[in-house]
């Protein structure tokens, strides 16, 4: 299975469109219409991050920052 990505916007494919196909079919649409992408950027584009997963991030960036200041207050 191959992972494609158009780069051409036709009236069938909107730009940017993702899709994954078996060998065969992406070696014969990869030209002038569509271009072979890595597996994890098929991933991304079908996996949508959820409200939790941001939430946590922020949350981490957030602890991060304070034990960073705290580590300066005792180097102090």
């Amino acid at each position: 299975m191959k992972c494609i990505k158009a780069i051409k916007a036709t009236k069938d494919v909107e730009l940017g469109e993702i899709k994954r196909v078996d060998d065969r079919t992406a070696h014969r649409m990869v030209g002038d219409y569509w271009t072979y992408i890595s597996k994890s950027e098929w991933k991304q584009s079908i996996r949508k991050p959820t409200e939790q997963t941001v939430d946590e991030e922020t949350e981490k960036k957030s602890n991060k920052k304070k034990s960073v200041s705290k580590k300066r207050e005792k180097q102090s």
